[in-house]
């Protein structure tokens, strides 16, 4: 697979909720080129789920 089906699959999962499987995607993609815009995508995903923490919502 490409760069660029490796990045289209990740955005497939994280549209899914699969954000695992998105992350595992645009890893891939960034292997194969440092310029994908996956690695944009990827710390984006990191940024939302840094951001969500359940234990914050439940006291």
């Amino acid at each position: 697979m490409t760069a660029e089906e490796y990045y289209q699959l990740g955005n497939q999962y994280r549209k899914q909720g699969k954000w695992h499987l998105a992350i595992n995607n645009y890893l891939e993609a960034i292997a194969l080129d440092p310029d994908s815009p996956a690695a944009e995508a990827k710390q984006m995903l990191e940024d939302i789920l840094n951001f969500y923490h359940k234990d914050a919502y439940n006291p």
